[in-house]
């Protein structure tokens, strides 16, 4: 399990590089939590987390000034905690795929707060550069790049790597002393999170012709999948 913290913190990290520097939309959780459960050998788990957040936050988009919720390590983070949850314990139901969300969704906050820092450091670099610039120095412009760049990487990849392992350790504590129907609440939560996920995209997307096929072709996926991988 070490090891896949490690990988998956740095990972993580170079995802998060996606957010600020590449820009290629690889940080999207629909993209960035299956890729972590392709390294992790459970591709679907990975899926269905990123699908989760997906939808929780597709009308939060970093527009101007606002930063939203770093989407990015919450579903990297749930993708990573039930998948090596699940392997300790033996199996991956749906209810500790719930659990996993649960735990972990608050850290998107966290790591907003962590993320709007960096953005604040990385004002201060371009007012530092622009007056070296004024004063003929252009040596400091390279620096102050690789230094922002290395801090976008080293900061998510260290928050990974802190809470990763720290929510593993609650989910396989949590999750085999929950009472029946506390499982069972689980299991209820786990179905209707695209629901709640698709009731976001209705109110983000206003193109009513592809509302019904979105919706439809998302829930059949999911269940498609949820057959295969449960039968």
């Amino acid at each position: 399990m070490i090891i896949n913290v490690l990988i998956v913190s740095i990972v993580g990290g170079l995802l998060c590089l996606d957010r600020v520097f590449v820009q290629m939309m690889i940080s999207r959780p629909i993209v960035s939590a299956p890729l972590i459960g392709v390294i992790l050998g459970d591709p679907y788990t990975g899926l269905i987390a990123g699908a989760f957040i997906e939808l929780f936050w597709i009308d939060r988009l970093p527009i101007g000034a606002y930063i939203p919720p770093n989407d990015t390590i919450v579903s990297v983070l749930i993708a990573a905690g039930a998948i090596e949850s699940g392997r300790i314990l033996g199996d991956l139901p749906p209810g500790l795929i719930a659990l996993a969300v649960l735990i972990f969704i608050p850290f998107a906050m966290a790591a907003k707060i962590m993320e709007t820092i960096l953005v604040r450091n990385n004002e201060k670099s371009v007012r530092a550069v622009l007056s070296d610039a004024l004063n003929g120095d252009i040596s400091s412009i390279p620096k102050n790049h690789l230094r922002s760049a290395m801090m976008n990487f080293i900061c998510p990849a260290a928050l990974i790597l802190l809470t990763l392992p720290i929510g593993i350790g609650l989910m396989t504590w949590i999750y085999p002393r929950l009472t029946t129907e506390s499982i069972q609440g689980l299991q209820l939560l786990y179905v209707l999170l695209p629901l709640i996920g698709i009731a976001v995209t209705l109110n983000a997307i206003h193109l009513r012709g592809t509302l019904p096929i979105f919706c439809g072709v998302f829930l059949a996926a999911s269940g498609i999948l949820h057959y295969l991988r449960f039968t």
